[in-house]
């Protein structure tokens, strides 16, 4: 899952990369409001996260372009201030949900969970495709046979891929929502990770596998 992170506040955009990485996100990390709008125009995100005071354009005034663009991507508003009128000028904004510092960690992975949720399902933090489930909260990946721990890039390409099973996923869209749209990594890292999770699924006795249409992408479908 991608974020991208408006903070102009080095050291807390440092903390906050941080804190989603270890929890496997996928962070690009821009430092003012016109960026942010750059990014978010530009890229292919789940959630931005988004600063209200920032240099050159304000996250308010950024989320109001973002929307006037017709980009839904789903929005959370940091500011150091509590006043209820600035919530409610965030919110009429178009931001979906507002946190105010100081936050603990905990509560915003909580408010990303929430907001990124498969409308319809309340409670269910776990994906499954045959035999094969992947838990959310604790990154597994198991079947009856065994299971993993799953971190980093491997763990958001098998969740990408069981999150839309039998649909056709690109090396592109693996770049652009894994490595994201400033990495200096080649294309071919794609085939060394979907090895690795190949490996995985033939260690754990998974009923699934990663199969490969040329020159367009990877799918995960059920044996038959």
């Amino acid at each position: 899952m991608r974020i991208l992170l408006a903070e102009d506040e080095k050291s807390m955009s440092k903390a906050l990369q941080a804190i989603l990485t270890k929890n496997n996100y996928s962070v690009d990390a821009v430092y003012d409001g016109e960026e942010a709008v750059s990014y978010v125009r530009s890229g292919d995100y789940d959630v931005v996260i988004m600063d209200i005071m920032m240099p050159k354009m304000n996250g308010i005034d950024a989320v109001k372009e973002i929307r006037a663009k017709g980009i839904t991507v789903p929005v959370i508003m940091l500011t150091a201030k509590s006043e209820i009128d600035d919530k409610v000028v965030g919110l009429d904004a178009g931001a979906n949900d507002y946190l105010t510092k100081p936050f603990s960690s905990r509560e915003l992975l909580a408010r990303l969970r929430a907001l990124t949720r498969t409308p319809g399902v309340v409670a269910d933090n776990t994906l499954h495709v045959g035999n094969l489930t992947l838990d959310r909260g604790t990154f597994e990946l198991f079947t009856p046979s065994g299971k993993y721990r799953l971190a980093g890039k491997e763990y958001q390409m098998i969740e990408l891929l069981m999150a839309t099973p039998g649909m056709l996923i690109s090396t592109e869209r693996f770049m652009d929502k894994i490595w994201g749209i400033d990495s200096e990594a080649d294309i071919s890292v794609v085939w060394t990770y979907i090895s690795f999770l190949r490996k995985k699924l033939a260690a754990l006795e998974a009923d699934v596998q990663i199969k490969a249409t040329r020159n367009a992408g990877y799918f995960l479908e059920v044996k038959q």
